[in-house]
């Protein structure tokens, strides 16, 4: 999702609770909650294939915009404007909540590393503490960045560093290092003002966080690599997100508007290996490869997530994903435009819709994705045919489907360990069974750990 506009940037979160921290980092933590999955709604909002089998509804305590997702595990981290809560869904029929964070600073994009979590905080507050009020954009003493969590006891989170970066943390990205010593943040921000102090155009990099795994307080910038030395396209000014595919060593960049592929061999140095414009694309938002890396899926959040954008007016090739082929090697490397694929269940003109997150359903040698269209709910993709995607699945909670349903607003789907979980920005934290015999194979796929934006390879019964 785009930042404020400049003249708003920074100002939210100003209701966060001020909070007599003890010390400079351990203030906003609370401790262990409970919370049991309500009933389902109606059928009526998924297709045949899918099935929702649980909903936890944000907790009060971390109320803001829910935002993204990791996952470790038994355990799902949610990420919120106002912080992140650790759910348990060892029994995905009935996820418990185990604790809840109180740390606002938006967006709360985050990655899990064992027992850290890395957090994004894209609006300035006073200070780096979880309690400081919100300040406005032009304070230069105000912090946006990374702030690193331990989180080896689940119940009882603690917030052990924070890294100032230029213009925030809008969303991050993690990279494990070669040496299995330290883990590397790649941090994506953009939108640079003239009159914001730390984040002035040019803003053409992104920064890189390195985190020393022994030693996690004593995280800090080590880089910022410009992508864009030529400029870029008129509109590129950062980049939205990075997914990293650490197995080729290969990176894609959704840069608002540009499409770039990046040489990660060295990850504390990133090189850009390819870009590709469409003039179709308003805003180049997130990427994903394919298990074998023979291609990769751009979505474009046309309407800045404000807006109706899945209707007929609009059509089929703006504010969808655009699926590239991936050809040759190295600096060799290219990227071939295949087809586009957009949500075909039109949402009319009142509806908030846009080609948000999403990731790959395992089943090894095929190619299904499943993704979050805000209030065009969930969209379960077959796209083994590239120049041919087609929707096989759905789940849209919707209360002009069912009268009884909240509106649904998805930020992001994934699929892990045998379910897709569902971050409603409202609705709080849903889950889904996807019984289509297709993806029968994914459910032999189990993964320790997993981050979306860092694909791991898959393989059945790993």
């Amino acid at each position: 999702m785009p930042a404020a506009p400049p003249e708003r940037r920074g100002l939210r979160g100003s209701t966060a609770v001020a909070l007599t921290a003890a010390a400079t980092l351990l203030g906003g933590l609370l401790g262990p909650a409970t919370a049991h999955a309500d009933t389902p709604p109606s059928d009526s909002v998924t297709s045949d294939n899918v099935e929702h089998i649980a909903n936890v509804p944000k907790p009060d305590a971390v109320a803001g915009t829910n935002s993204d997702l990791a996952f470790s595990g038994d355990y799902v981290i949610g990420g919120n404007y106002d912080g992140f809560v650790i759910y348990d869904v060892s029994d995905p029929e009935d996820p418990q909540i185990v604790s809840e964070v109180l740390c606002p600073g938006g967006q709360g994009d985050l990655s899990v590393s064992g027992d850290l979590v890395y957090f994004a905080v894209d609006y300035p507050r006073a200070s780096d503490e979880c309690g400081a009020p919100a300040v406005p954009t032009t304070d230069p003493n105000g912090f946006e960045g990374v702030r690193v969590f331990d989180i080896s006891d689940k119940a009882n989170p603690e917030y052990v560093a924070a890294v100032r970066t230029d213009c925030g943390s809008h969303t991050l990205t993690l990279v494990p290092g070669k040496d299995g010593e330290h883990d590397y943040v790649y941090v994506s921000s953009y939108s640079p003002n003239a009159n914001f102090p730390n984040c002035r155009p040019p803003h053409d990099k992104i920064s890189i966080v390195e985190v020393p795994l022994d030693d996690p307080a004593e995280a800090a910038l080590v880089n910022e690599p410009v992508l864009f030395p030529d400029g870029g396209n008129a509109r590129t000014t950062g980049c939205h997100d990075i997914t990293v595919y650490p197995e080729n060593d290969l990176a894609a960049g959704a840069c608002m508007g540009d499409g770039i592929l990046m040489d990660i061999s060295d990850p504390a140095h990133p090189v850009v290996t390819e870009v590709v414009r469409d003039e179709n694309f308003a805003f180049w938002h997130s990427a994903t490869f394919t298990n074998d890396a023979g291609a990769v899926i751009f979505t474009d959040e046309l309407g800045g997530g404000g807006a109706a954008t899945c209707t007929e007016e609009i059509g089929p090739e703006r504010g969808a994903n655009a699926i590239y082929t991936i050809e040759g090697e190295g600096a060799d490397t290219t990227m071939e435009f295949a087809s586009y694929y957009k949500l075909e269940r039109h949402q009319g003109d009142r509806q908030v819709c846009v080609a948000h997150n999403g990731s790959l359903i395992p089943v090894p040698g095929q190619d299904y994705f499943v993704q979050a269209w805000y209030q065009g709910g969930v969209s379960v993709i077959d796209f083994n045919d590239p120049e041919n995607p087609r929707e096989i699945g759905h789940f849209d909670p919707d209360d002009r489907i069912d009268p009884d349903i909240e509106n649904g607003s998805i930020w992001s789907a994934y699929y892990y360990n045998g379910h897709v979980y569902s971050s409603d920005m409202r609705r709080g934290l849903d889950v889904l069974k996807l019984t289509d015999p297709r993806l029968r194979a994914a459910e032999r796929v189990t993964y320790d750990e997993f981050n979306p934006q860092t694909q791991p390879v898959y393989r059945p019964g790993r």
